[in-house]
């Protein structure tokens, strides 16, 4: 199988001449990219004949090429700037060359997978980690003004980096060549070493999360046994469901589960806020949990609190906007990747509603009471019991999504191509999928009872990851596409299998360096560059923050351990 070289795909390119082929240096896990002749214009022709392709799908005729080019000028004129290389123009672009074996079989299985519509990536999204029950919390960390102009401008920024993610994938995506996780995105961009940075990070983000949900619902489950039940012991046993649920495999059958999963969180929503408006907080629960001694309910315009609160608070707001770390895997498994922006669009309208209009209710009537769970706040235990049984519904379900997401990204990179092993569909890839749902849940367990505190781990997570695959790496990857493809301006058309012969020079000249750099919408660069450091450096901030929070929860008295039968609620 060939390996995929970033000598043509990315920035890191070697040094070749026009009339010379390219040469391998690359040892992508993208089986798709092994071909040492593959060019980053390769990508960009054959993701335009495959939107073609899906915009054909089911119809008795093929359309009028006149009328395919006038279609799809809608979204060429978002980079008509960038030449023929970049806007193919679909009347001329059928002469392709044929399929290898590998690219067919890579094909066929990359086909099997793209069963998802819009409506299905909707609930997906909204299939959250927490759902809104740790806006309050967050609000209360940092009070109403920070608190609602954050989530505002969150919520915003993430929409943006979604709408980026989703355009990069519609123009470098393929049967002949699949563009299956982030990693690969970020490789075809940037090389191999960008592509091992999100692998790692995003199989960091999956587990935790997954641990998040074993915690939360252990937490419940803790609860509603009044504490009688070993801590531990309840997360365990959302382990165990967990290996049942985790041996779904593909996200259309994931579908009907999400779409119940939204409307009992929504449930949730309302039935929690008629119990808080009527109920006292739950003041045991906030001195065991965050060390808030019982007296009046207060909120604040601007808290007191120290800034490693604050900032872990924002890191939990973060949390709300973190779906775009599986945004190319969703697409991935879409028959139509070009829908992908309106079940994005709606989902993070809902959310930020939901958080919001949640976040403010709630800690109106809790204060510093409010609890990382919100409605585990109340304090008559049969309310709280009502709250506990929903969220173990959804909990489970978005554990098993996320599991999903990230059992798979661990297959793709080892099982398939490190190890060469069955593809995922495969009846032995059943088997093998089998026993590392097992092992990965497992390893979430240890994770969760390690840090059994809600509020501190979603911080940290947020703060490593979320940050950086919702608001670091997805400018980036657009600054380094335009970059890329800016430079294309002063190449000859590209011709399917004729590699780089046609540039005009090379990354070795500053001819090239300078098209890129400064060529085109230079001040749209500027501002993705922008965005990029001011994700990042809000992410080294979450760190330390999460890292004081996580110290100074362990440190005060009463405040479960790790492993412990003490529970924290």
């Amino acid at each position: 199988m060939a390996m995929a070289s970033v000598a043509n795909t990315a920035l890191t390119e070697p040094v070749h001449f026009q009339n010379e082929k390219a040469t391998r240096d690359s040892l992508s896990p993208d089986s798709s990219a092994r071909d040492p002749n593959v060019v980053f214009e390769d990508y960009l022709h054959y993701a335009a004949l495959q939107r073609l392709a899906e915009d054909q799908e089911g119809k008795t005729s093929a359309s009028d090429p006149a009328q395919i080019q006038e279609k799809s000028n809608w979204f060429q004129r978002l980079s008509d700037h960038k030449g023929n290389n970049v806007n193919v123009d679909l009347r001329n672009a059928g002469n392709s060359i044929a399929f290898t074996a590998d690219e067919q079989e890579r094909a066929t299985a990359s086909k099997a997978l793209r069963l998802a519509s819009w409506s299905s990536i909707f609930y997906l999204i909204t299939t959250d980690i927490l759902g809104p029950f740790n806006a309050p919390f967050a609000i209360s960390q940092v009070g109403w003004v920070p608190g609602i102009i954050l989530y505002f401008f969150m919520g915003l920024m993430a929409l943006y980096t979604g709408l980026i993610l989703w355009r990069l994938f519609v123009r470098l995506d393929s049967l002949r060549y699949p563009l299956k996780t982030y990693a690969d995105m970020a490789e075809r961009i940037f090389g191999k070493s960008a592509r091992h940075v999100c692998n790692v990070l995003q199989s960091i983000q999956l587990l935790i999360n997954v641990a998040t949900i074993c915690l939360s619902n252990g937490q419940a489950l803790s609860q509603l046994s009044k504490g009688r039940l070993c801590f531990s012991v309840c997360i365990v046993i959302w382990v165990i469901v967990g290996f049942f649920i985790g041996q779904i495999r593909t996200l259309k059958n994931y579908g009907w589960l999400a779409n119940s999963a939204v409307w009992i969180n929504l449930t949730i929503i309302f039935v929690s806020m008629g119990f808080i408006s009527h109920s006292e907080p739950n003041f045991a629960a906030a001195f065991t949990s965050l060390g808030v001694p019982a007296g009046p309910v207060v909120t604040e315009k601007f808290t007191s609190l120290p800034l490693f609160s604050k900032v872990n608070g924002i890191m939990n707001m973060v949390f709300a906007y973190g779906g775009a770390m599986i945004f190319p895997e969703m697409m991935a498994e879409m028959r139509r990747p070009m829908d992908f922006w309106k079940g994005m669009t709606l989902a993070q309208a809902l959310i930020f509603t939901a958080y919001l209009m949640y976040g403010a209710f709630v800690y109106a009537f809790q204060g510093q009471f409010t609890l990382p769970l919100a409605y585990q706040g109340v304090s008559r235990f049969s309310w709280q019991t009502v709250g506990n049984v929903l969220s173990l519904i959804t909990g489970i379900i978005a554990a098993g999504l996320y599991g999903n997401i990230g059992i798979k990204v661990v297959y793709i990179n080892v099982v398939e191509d490190w190890i060469g092993g069955p593809r995922l569909m495969s009846s032995k890839g059943r088997i093998i999928w089998t026993f590392m749902v097992f092992g990965y849940w497992a390893l979430a367990f240890v994770v969760g009872s390690a840090i059994p505190q809600v509020q501190t781990i979603t911080g940290l997570i947020a703060a490593v990851a979320i940050m950086q695959f919702t608001y670091s790496f997805p400018p980036l990857l657009r600054l380094g596409y335009d970059v890329i493809t800016d430079a294309m301006a002063a190449d000859q058309e590209y011709v399917p299998g004729n590699g780089a012969r046609g540039r005009a020079d090379t990354w070795s000249d500053w001819s090239r360096w300078r098209r890129g750099l400064f060529s085109g919408r230079w001040y749209f660069k500027l501002f993705n560059l922008g965005v990029f450091l001011g994700g990042t450096a809000m992410a080294c901030l979450g760190m330390w923050g999460a890292g004081e929070s996580i110290k100074a929860t362990f440190q005060r008295a009463g405040a479960p351990t790790s492993f412990g039968c003490l529970s924290p609620v």
